[in-house]
């Protein structure tokens, strides 16, 4: 129960850091929609910018054409009217002065164009960069959305496993209680499933030896002496667990015959109090599920507990 405790806790600490790191993201997602919009503004008023230049351009090249054409029509002028040569060349010199001044503001003006041009076309390419990073973001989004759905069926898997695994515990104590003897049961029964390194698993394709410890207080005299324990494993139907040489007995469960099918025993001389052990090498990899091991007497049943190997 403890250890389910602390599952529980590590998936309510996981979902709440999950939770926080989405709301981080999604504050960083409208952060970059608010600079994005920002850019899109001055984009615009640049282009709107851009368009009063190319307008500007457009008349100044239209005034240059009007001053190449008078100027023209003065060249005619003048060889028609040989009296007026020296102004009409004074003319022609301000004509040309004009027309090389609007050259020079149209080449100005070409040239702020091509300044405003790269300056767009750097804010086009800060807004794909922007745009693919959001396109990244909302990719990133989407995977964890559906790591948040497979963690939310997982815990929806784990939450009714354990519901399983719970109900299972109440079956085995309930009989526990109906079948061990008042003043001769086990206490602070436990199960652990051990790797070859005898570090404890959880995992099937790991599972080598099972450790079961227990204690015996306060036994009465008369229960007292050397006695067999039985080590009986089972799956959630009650079925042996594969072993190539069981041990079948048959015990009294008040008052009852029994048979059993056990994977070990052990000749031990019981006191007072004491704390005893089994410990049993798996012959088989088990598959995954819930194993129910028991511990048995002669006389009865000392206690139960279950565990769960996925």
């Amino acid at each position: 129960m403890d250890n389910n405790n602390g599952n529980n806790k590590g998936l309510m600490i996981l979902a709440v850091l999950l939770a926080l790191f989405l709301l981080g993201l999604g504050w960083y997602a409208w952060s970059l929609n608010s600079d994005k919009k920002e850019l899109m503004t001055q984009n615009t008023a640049l282009n709107n910018e851009m368009s009063e230049l190319n307008i500007l351009k457009a008349n100044l090249e239209s005034e240059v054409d009007s001053l190449e054409s008078a100027f023209a029509d003065l060249a005619e002028e003048n060889q028609l009217l040989e009296g007026s040569l020296a102004d009409a060349e004074q003319e022609i010199k301000n004509q040309k002065a004009a027309t090389r001044r609007a050259r020079k503001a149209a080449a100005a003006a070409t040239e702020d164009s091509a300044g405003l041009r790269a300056q767009i076309e750097s804010l086009i390419s800060t807004k794909s960069a922007l745009q693919a990073e959001i396109n990244s973001l909302q990719a990133e989004n989407e995977a964890l959305k559906f790591q948040n759905e497979e963690l939310k069926g997982n815990l929806d898997k784990s939450q009714q496993e354990n519901a399983a695994l719970a109900a299972l515990n109440k079956t085995i104590q309930d009989e526990v209680a109906r079948l061990t003897l008042a003043n001769f049961q086990a206490g602070a029964f436990r199960v652990e499933v051990k790797k070859n390194n005898s570090k404890a698993t959880s995992k099937s394709r790991r599972a080598r030896k099972l450790a079961v410890s227990f204690d015996l207080t306060n036994v009465p005299e008369k229960y007292q002496g050397v006695k067999t324990l039985y080590l009986v494993v089972t799956d959630d139907k009650g079925t042996p667990i594969k072993n190539s040489n069981p041990i079948n007995a048959e015990v009294n469960v008040n008052g009852q015959a029994m048979n059993i099918a056990a994977v070990k025993t052990k000749e031990v001389n019981i006191g007072a109090s004491q704390r005893l052990s089994f410990d049993h090498n798996l012959e088989d990899k088990l598959r995954g599920g819930y194993y129910r091991v028991a511990v048995y007497t002669d006389i009865g049943l000392l206690g139960a507990s279950s565990v769960r190997l996925r």
